[in-house]
């Protein structure tokens, strides 16, 4: 089979950027939104291909015959949790990155010689996590302290109508809400694959 012939089973390797345009993958990149993939996990089976905006599986496992399962995780509705880098033992031909995504698990069994893309890898999940939960974090403060404000304002309530405040309040809500969804939703991660990926 060409895949043995390239050496792929299920341990992965890790493709090269000048080979992108050889996988699946590729061809499901939004390239017309900017998107642009920053490191590639290629088994018999799978690919997993990180961009600057999701993760991309192409999945062969839960696929019947020489069918492809495609799933599209973007980071800016999927948080990415629970990274962990398990390193090779003496005997072992791989080593294995794991995390999760949303309500996705994933365990990818990789070469061991690719132990250090791996690593930065891991440093980029890493901090996509730590930026993530730092961003739930204000948007939950922002609702609060709007929450807060409406209650203060209800108490004090002045001489306009209920049908005016009523207006008034919504549409300022909506702006509110909506300024601190675009501020701490970061949908685009390029700098920091750029950091981390060498």
């Amino acid at each position: 089979m060409a895949s043995d012939a390239l050496g792929l089973s299920d341990i992965g390797i890790i493709v090269k950027p000048q080979d992108y345009d050889q996988v699946e993958s590729d061809d499901f990149i939004l390239q017309e939104e900017k998107e642009k993939i920053f490191f590639l996990i290629k088994s018999k089976t799978d690919e997993y291909c990180f961009t600057n905006k999701a993760l991309i599986h192409v999945d062969g496992k839960s696929a019947v015959s020489k069918k492809r399962t495609l799933k599209r995780l973007d980071y800016k509705k999927y948080s990415i949790q629970n990274v962990i880098l398990e390193t090779a033992g003496t005997i072992d031909l791989d080593i294995e990155i794991k995390f999760a995504i949303g309500s996705y698990q994933y365990s990818i069994d990789v070469h061991k010689k690719h132990l250090e893309e791996l690593k930065d890898l891991y440093k980029a999940l890493i901090k996509i996590s730590s930026i993530q939960e730092t961003n739930a974090q204000y948007l939950k403060y922002a609702q609060s302290s709007l929450e807060i404000t409406s209650k203060s304002v209800n108490r004090s309530s002045g001489s306009n109508t209920l049908e005016q405040e009523f207006k008034t309040i919504n549409e300022y809500t909506f702006k509110w809400l909506t300024h601190f969804h675009e501020t701490y939703n970061t949908q685009d991660f390029t700098s920091v694959f750029e950091t981390f990926i060498k």
